[in-house]
């Protein structure tokens, strides 16, 4: 897929892998429409040539309005970058409802909606990409992240299935599997960031620029899957031949959860 003088319409662009994809896109050539909550960062990140978009992605009426606004400013989006998502830190069995439901609509929820009312004008194009921002807890289950982990698993199953739903319309689907990412995304966890969430230096710890690179050249390529550090494709191999010895050594991992954060806060 060319990314130069294509047209991206990125999701939580204002801060992580958002605003890294968004810098990433700009430098080969795009021209984007950036979407989130909060304006002025979306303003400091985007050119002449770009768009700004506030919306909240929790209701369904903004992202419309969103797609919409992209479509009239733009006349077409090439490439959809569904980015914005959130994460829950409490055990699934005893974890809030709302704070679930929460994390459900806009981690999953949301992406198949701009996903629903994009394809269609892609379909008219007859050409056009769905990249989905996933998660290694989409490929492994995460002790204490477990719900995130069914959010990210979802994700990868709605993009798999869309790829074939829409390959014959020009239209392709890649899921994004990023590891442990130097970003914000811990402080603002549902329940509180798990321990050790701030610790720096993971092994296959790599920054929002390394994974907004890797995602660029995933579509470039045509990608059907981006796992970013790659060394992580050997946990997720590693979870296949031998379940139980991974279960065990996530499981005993100190930095997941402290005894202090099993009880979620409101």
């Amino acid at each position: 897929m060319r990314i130069e003088g294509s047209v991206v319409f990125v999701t939580g662009a204002s801060e992580g892998i958002g605003a890294a994809c968004v810098t990433e896109l700009q430098r080969r050539g795009a021209r984007v429409a950036l979407v989130a909550r909060t304006e002025e960062r979306l303003k400091a990140l985007a050119r002449p040539e770009d768009l700004v978009i506030t919306a909240d992605l929790l209701d369904a009426d903004a992202r419309q309005q969103a797609v919409t606004q992209a479509l009239n400013h733009f006349g077409r989006i090439d490439i959809l970058i569904n980015n914005a998502g959130l994460g829950l830190s409490a055990p699934s069995w005893r974890a809030p409802d709302e704070q679930v439901r929460h994390m459900f609509e806009l981690n999953f929820f949301a992406a198949l909606h701009l996903i629903q009312a994009i394809v269609p004008a892609m379909k008219k194009q007859r050409s056009g990409m769905i990249v989905n921002v996933g998660s290694t807890a989409g490929k492994i289950a995460m002790p204490w992240f477990t719900l995130y982990s069914a959010t990210k698993f979802a994700l990868g199953a709605l993009t798999n299935g869309l790829r074939m739903e829409v390959a014959h319309y020009g239209i392709q689907a890649m899921i994004v599997c990023p590891g442990f990412v130097r970003t914000e995304f811990h402080r603002h966890v549902l329940g509180g960031p798990p321990s050790g969430a701030e610790r720096r230096g993971r092994p296959g710890e790599v920054t929002a620029q390394q994974c907004a690179r890797a995602i660029m050249d995933g579509i470039q390529r045509n990608k059907r899957t981006v796992v970013v550090p790659r060394i992580a494709w050997a946990l997720i191999v590693a979870s296949r031949l031998f379940p139980v010895t991974v279960d065990n050594i996530l499981r005993r991992a100190n930095w997941f959860m402290s005894e202090e954060q099993e009880t979620p806060q409101p």
